[in-house]
């Protein structure tokens, strides 16, 4: 039997009545300054169906509104966020972090025993400071290895895009770029992330994005150690601007003793040098796929010996990692060698004759456009040939007397040279 909310007064002094909501960065979105609607006691919580202060705002651009959808006391039960329940640390699903930390989920289902459960966490976040998780999560180890190697560093601004458009699936839409839904095909229905269900992410249990994640998990690749017992140290990749010498100092030293750490500013990564090889293993084991800096996923690979940096680069069809590529289709191959050029012979630039000496061969041009060419036998011939009474050609000049210049109009068989220089004397 419903009860009016006057009579109702122990029920209404357990109602949410928040300030801010508690949200992970995604769902905060990228924009600092936002506009928030408070809505008190707008709507019950989907989990333990009790009225709760209901927050609503736009993340960005062109994303879609989004509102709180638990309260914050079941958000603080489970420390996740109250829009996308996912874990505020990691950025994963529930069941998945349940599952690295080995939690036991014991929230009960019935309404009476919830409604129990519940006042007695409310009980324990009021005497705790709000620092820590409570109940099973806050006696769980704080991290684990495979939940390292999930957890999300950045945030996912994608997931506010707006939903898609069914009138414009069905090709109805008429409100064309000012329509607030995305105008994309819509995935295959039979894809398991396409149905999701919140309080099963809330309870840990088929969650498709979980169990997704969690195979993902299963085949991670693994950093085997190489076979070369000298190597023993560790490339570390994708520093970016905010990772220094001493933040890698403060994580590394813990394994063992460091010999060097050099950082190479312009490849954004650095080379750690371990005193001994069985320290560089156990930095390698700890570190490979779940090391996070400065909220920085970072690289880590083992390096190379000297022997191997002085082989001849990448071999054919093997990246430097070692991995097999595949030959790309379509591609030319390889051009073949210029020939041999020999020394000896002379450059042909024009592709004369070579029996034909170019002194004796004169080419004539053509005529300009809009002239016509010469009769046979009026115009210039193409070739001259020589004959026994030509003049002789002028020696070069490598055979010259020193001091002797061969002007043209000196020369005694040209016509007029003798006039010529007479009168030039007599002047």
């Amino acid at each position: 039997m419903a009860t009016s909310l006057g009579s109702n007064t122990y029920n209404r002094q357990n109602w949410e009545d928040a300030d801010f909501p508690i949200l992970c960065q995604t769902c905060l979105g990228e924009n600092p300054y936002i506009r928030m609607t408070k809505e008190k006691y707008g709507k019950e919580c989907k989990i333990c169906a009790r009225p709760f202060t209901v927050f609503r705002w736009c993340p960005g651009t062109r994303m879609r509104f989004k509102k709180t959808e638990v309260c914050q006391t079941c958000s603080k039960m489970k420390n996740v966020c109250q829009t996308c329940l996912l874990d505020l640390e990691y950025g994963l699903p529930i069941q998945v972090r349940d599952t690295g930390l080995s939690v036991k989920d014991e929230v009960p289902k019935s309404d009476v025993n919830k409604e129990y459960y519940t006042q007695n966490m409310e009980r324990e976040i009021a005497n705790s400071d709000g620092t820590r998780p409570v109940g099973q999560l806050g006696k769980a180890p704080s991290s684990s290895d495979m939940l390292l190697k999930l957890a999300r560093t950045t945030p996912y601004y994608k997931r506010n895009r707006p939903h898609i458009c069914s009138f414009w699936v069905k090709g109805e839409c008429k409100r064309g770029e000012e329509c607030p839904y995305r105008h994309e095909k819509p995935t295959d229905p039979d894809d398991p992330l396409a149905d999701q269900n919140i309080k099963d992410r809330y309870y840990g249990i088929n969650d498709p994005v979980a169990d997704k994640l969690l195979k993902r998990a299963s085949t991670m690749p693994r950093l085997d150690p190489p076979e070369d017992k000298s190597i023993s140290t560790l490339y570390i990749g994708g520093l970016g601007d905010t990772v220094t010498d001493g933040d890698l100092k403060s994580h590394f030293y813990q394994f063992g003793e460091i010999r060097t750490i050099t950082i190479v500013q312009r490849q954004q990564c650095a080379f750690i040098q371990f005193a001994t090889r069985q320290s560089a293993e156990m930095a390698a084991e700890k570190s490979f796929n779940k090391l996070i800096i400065n909220g920085r996923r970072l690289t880590v690979k083992w390096g190379r010996s000297q022997a191997a940096r002085g082989k001849d680069g990448i071999k054919e069809g093997v990246s430097e990692m070692g991995t097999r590529l595949d030959p790309v289709p379509g591609l030319p191959g390889a051009l073949p060698p210029p020939p041999a050029l020999d020394e000896e012979a002379p450059a042909n630039y024009f592709n004369l004759d070579p029996g034909t000496s170019p002194a004796v061969m004169n080419i004539a041009l053509p005529p300009p456009p809009g002239i016509n060419p010469p009769p046979p036998g009026f115009g210039p011939p193409m070739f001259h040939h020589m004959g026994p009474m030509a003049p002789p050609m002028p020696p070069p000049m490598s055979m010259r007397p020193p001091g002797h210049i061969h002007y043209p109009s000196q020369d005694p068989q040209r016509m007029g040279a003798h006039a010529a220089h007479g009168s030039r004397q007599g002047d």
